[in-house]
């Protein structure tokens, strides 16, 4: 681990906050086999990514709706109890954020968000109100592991890519921010990330 680090760059869901999308269909669909049946094939994770790249809420649950007019409330479920997927903290992760913010240490996001979702989520979370910018896949139109969000969001924080650590759950966006030249972390729990930001220097 080389180069002095300035800034810390988080992802949100799955560092942050956790993330189940299935949560509020578990009271909506009671049974597994139906409710695995509609999360794959009516509202599949990959629909689910359209959005965090820019598409419009109303506009897909339109052109869903009209393939499954059956599921058409289910479907628009998925945006009006949305919040309900997030049903917490990733343990340790406030903490973490909040002792780099009382060290100085100037903190940002990158996150793969839909601009929908994140409006009603954002409000919600005042831990983000630590944080000097972040940057929305779904408003920028953009989404991780596009090189160019990352091109984007060092423009707009300030530091030079090499001063920056950008962490995530995913490895593909770890490894498209270090073929960016930033340094990363690829998180699976708080512990390990702490004591990376304590080898660096960034915590005691």
């Amino acid at each position: 681990m080389t180069g002095r680090i300035e800034a810390v760059v988080f992802d949100v869901g799955k560092v942050l906050v956790q993330w189940e999308r299935d949560l509020p269909f578990r009271e909506l669909i009671p049974d597994p086999a139906e409710r695995a049946w509609f999360m794959d094939e009516v509202i599949p994770l990959s629909w689910h990514g359209e959005h965090d790249a820019g598409r419009a809420a109303e506009e897909m649950i339109a052109e869903r709706s009209a393939l499954y007019p059956d599921h058409a409330r289910l479907i628009r479920a998925w945006l009006t109890r949305f919040n309900e997927t997030i049903p917490g903290p990733v343990p340790g992760s406030v903490d973490l954020v909040q002792d780099l913010h009382r060290a100085g240490v100037p903190l940002y996001a990158i996150t793969n968000f839909g601009a929908d979702t994140w409006a009603q989520f954002r409000p919600t979370w005042p831990l983000f109100d630590l944080f000097r910018d972040i940057v929305v896949s779904g408003d920028e139109k953009l989404a991780k592991p596009d090189p160019a969000i990352y091109a984007l969001a060092a423009a707009r924080f300030g530091h030079a890519p090499p001063a920056m650590l950008f962490v995530d759950d995913s490895l593909p966006n770890v490894e498209s921010a270090r073929a960016s030249g930033w340094h990363a972390h690829h998180f699976t729990a708080a512990d390990s990330l702490r004591a990376e930001l304590v080898e660096r220097g960034l915590l005691d």
